[in-house]
């Protein structure tokens, strides 16, 4: 019998060593660049906090630029290794290259939509004259042309009343700055010079004369990080220089707002400016436009309500407000006197949240219900006319159109139904289905279902679930945990295509509606916020938790993954739990809370986080979950893939740049911290399909080969584990 142990043992032992040996050439070594530690500290309310990579924080140095290039190179040597990455680009560009139409909507004389043939960089717009047949719609403005490789892309658009003068706005290499080019519609001509230094703007035009606009004054220092938060509306008459055009609000030292709007009306009869010192909150001020030199007059004086003008009858006032309604309601006031006391509503608050559109002379109120909508029609008294059906469980969007149009056009999605857009006729209620793509995919092999998790403080939490019909539940399934969970921002299902390949492989999706969103209003959003952020974070646990405990899967094969308020979300939960996930997928996120309202338009997102500098009672609750600080020696955490673009001056990239460079300083074990960093990319809008498709074909090769998968996950049901 010893023999037989012995022999035993040596066989064991040999099977062991090949894995071993196995094991040592499946492992991708990565040669990390140095990142230099500066003795940098800042005093907190008698605290001394440590920045050691502070340096990297200037996005024109040179040091900072080598930086970003090694970085790069270690990433992406990283990735070129991993075996099935192209076989992922292949099928993304393959199941992406469909046609793609946006709704119909009608401007002066013609009929416009966008549309994508199915790989181009961006959206083209299209238009024929209104009544013609729509096959004969011809280009009308191509964003292609912009620049060869898609990085200057389309931002806004807005037709003047007649239709004939189109404003639109560019960005270039994703930044949020933006430069605004007037056209002729009828020649397809440049008709004045191009506005520059415009940022966080609309586009609002008075009859057919001009429009007015939003920007702050030019930043010292880097336009991509320098602060910003002095915004100004201007109006630019057409045929006039931008440097003559007349600033309508803001621009005092004495009052500050960072983010300022201006809406005309459907009639010309009333400008509206909304003025905000934070994401969350507005004071509101109407102007009369048909009397010369008219007042502005104030609607709300304070900042504790979203509130905006929806319609108007004449001087008949309808407002769409969160004041003593956190749910959201319509009322009605006269314009010559619209403080809220004089407030009647129309339609008012109910269990759910409310975000209504008008058309032809209607409200459509849709409701989220448990994050799924629900539309109803009332007429302007506030009576119902029906509810309206829709074609499943899902999401809609683009309710809308003029007043005296007799019909709209919606679109409808879910996790597992392609964007397919439906015809409305006002007047009999009925929707039919307008244009439906042709894509590779087939909803009949998905289901998604919604269930309740419990988070840590008893808090009822609603996931919606995806995945291939008749999953196993045996905890082996990969799984991409999405969350975002703040600034009032609501997960509705939609479909991706990005998310389909990865469900092809075998994948589940799966989407919290964690607090500090908009899915259940006001209270909802503020449970998520300052001195309860971290009831985000455990929402978020308590998710990846119930989809371990239920069997969906397991650590071993589970990814968190979220954007900007997101990234945060993600560097906070794999800073507090580790263990939790073998994946993690921050992507231009919010991860130096100490120092985030100093970049750029950052202060702006106090209401969600408060600052370091408003107390010592706030510092140190940033300073307890910030994951730039949180980065602790001898933790292993989970394999990393940071992504950030290089023009990002939303959420700077320094902030992805800092959390790297504490990861690969202070990790254990041999799970892999990588920053891949775009260029000529900024916060994600208007990103080239090109630069999508491989980034995401990184991403899921990172997240697959990261949980053992030396094939993809389609191809065998055996895995390695790694």
């Amino acid at each position: 019998m010893k023999k037989i142990s012995l022999l035993l043992i040596v066989i064991i032992a040999f099977v062991a060593c090949k894995e071993e040996v196995k094991e040592q050439k499946k492992e991708i070594v990565v040669d990390y660049p140095e990142s230099k530690k500066v003795d940098t500290v800042t005093n907190y309310f008698g605290t001394n906090i440590k920045d050691p990579y502070r340096w990297l924080e200037d996005d024109r140095n040179e040091e900072t630029e080598s930086w970003v290039k090694s970085q790069n190179k270690a990433t992406y040597g990283y990735l070129d290794n991993i075996p099935y990455r192209e076989e992922l680009k292949e099928r993304l560009s393959k199941l992406w290259n469909y046609e793609k139409v946006g709704a119909p909507f009608k401007e002066g004389d013609y009929t416009y939509f966008y549309k994508n043939d199915g790989l181009q960089n961006q959206y083209v717009i299209y238009r024929y004259k209104t009544g013609e047949d729509p096959s004969a719609a011809s280009v009308f403005l191509d964003p292609n042309t912009f620049k060869e490789d898609g990085t200057i892309s389309l931002g806004g658009t807005s037709f003047s009343k007649n239709g004939k003068i189109l404003a639109y706005s560019i960005s270039e290499g994703g930044s949020d700055w933006r430069k605004i080019l007037v056209m002729n519609t009828e020649t397809k001509e440049i008709v004045e010079d191009t506005l520059i230094d415009i940022k966080f703007s609309s586009m609002s035009w008075y009859k057919n004369e001009g429009f007015y606009y939003s920007s702050y004054d030019k930043p010292k220092g880097s336009e991509l990080s320098a602060k910003t938060d002095q915004h100004k509306v201007y109006y630019h008459k057409l045929g006039t220089f931008q440097k003559n055009d007349q600033l309508i609000f803001g621009g005092t030292a004495s009052e500050k707002h960072r983010y300022i709007y201006a809406n005309v009306t459907e009639d010309n009869n009333y400008l509206l400016i909304s003025a905000s010192v934070s994401t969350s909150g507005n004071k509101l001020f109407i102007k009369d436009l048909t009397k010369t030199n008219s007042p502005l007059v104030t609607i709300l004086n304070h900042t504790n309500s979203d509130t905006y003008l929806i319609e108007n009858k004449g001087s008949k006032l309808f407002l769409v407000t969160n004041l003593n309604a956190p749910n959201k309601k319509i009322v009605t006031v006269n314009a010559s006197n619209p403080t809220p006391d004089k407030w009647i509503d129309v339609i008012p608050e109910t269990e759910h949240v409310l975000s209504p559109g008008t058309a032809g002379g209607n409200f459509f109120a849709e409701y989220m219900v448990d994050a799924i909508s629900k539309v109803k029609q009332y007429d302007y008294n506030g009576k119902l006319i029906r509810d309206i059906e829709l074609p499943g469980i899902g999401s809609v969007g683009g309710i809308g159109a003029k007043k005296e149009d007799t019909e709209f056009y919606y679109s409808f999605t879910n996790y597992i139904t392609p964007g397919s857009i439906y015809k409305f006729n006002i007047k009999d209620g009925t929707s039919e289905l307008f244009r439906k793509p042709d894509i590779d995919f087939n909803p009949e092999d998905y289901e998604s279902k919604q269930v309740f998790y419990t988070s840590k403080d008893g808090t009822k939490v609603p996931m919606i679930i995806t995945h291939k019909k008749g999953l196993k539940l045996n905890g082996k399934n990969p799984t991409i945990l999405y969350g975002y969970g703040g600034f009032n921002i609501s997960l509705t299902p939609s479909f991706s295509i990005t998310n389909a390949v990865w469900m092809e492989q075998g994948g589940i999706y799966a989407v919290p509606n964690l607090r500090g969103g908009g899915e259940y209003g006001k209270a909802w959003h503020d449970a998520g916020t300052q001195l309860k952020k971290q009831n985000v974070f455990d929402d978020f646990i308590a998710a990846a938790e119930y989809l371990i405990e239920n069997k969906f899967t397991s650590s071993d094969y589970l990814a968190i993954r979220g954007g900007s308020n997101g990234g945060l979300l993600v560097g906070a939960t794999m800073t507090q739990r580790p263990d939790l996930m073998k994946v993690a997928l921050p992507a231009v996120g919010v991860l130096d809370m100490l120092r985030y309202h100093t970049f750029t338009a950052g202060a702006g997102w106090a209401y969600d986080y408060g600052t370091s500098e408003d107390s010592k009672e706030m510092f140190d609750y940033l300073k307890g979950y910030s994951p730039v600080h949180n980065v602790k020696e001898g933790v292993q955490y989970p394999a990393t893939l940071v992504t950030t673009g290089d023009h990002d001056d939303r959420v700077v990239p320094a902030h992805s740049f800092k959390f790297a460079a504490a990861l690969q300083d202070k990790q254990t074990g041999s799970n892999p911290t990588l920053i891949r960093i775009e260029t000529d990319a900024g916060h994600g809008a208007g990103t080239p399909v090109s630069k999508t498709i491989e980034q995401y074909a990184d991403i899921f090769g990172f997240t697959l080969y990261n949980m053992g998968f030396d094939v993809l996950p389609s191809k065998t049901k055996e895995k390695i584990k790694g």
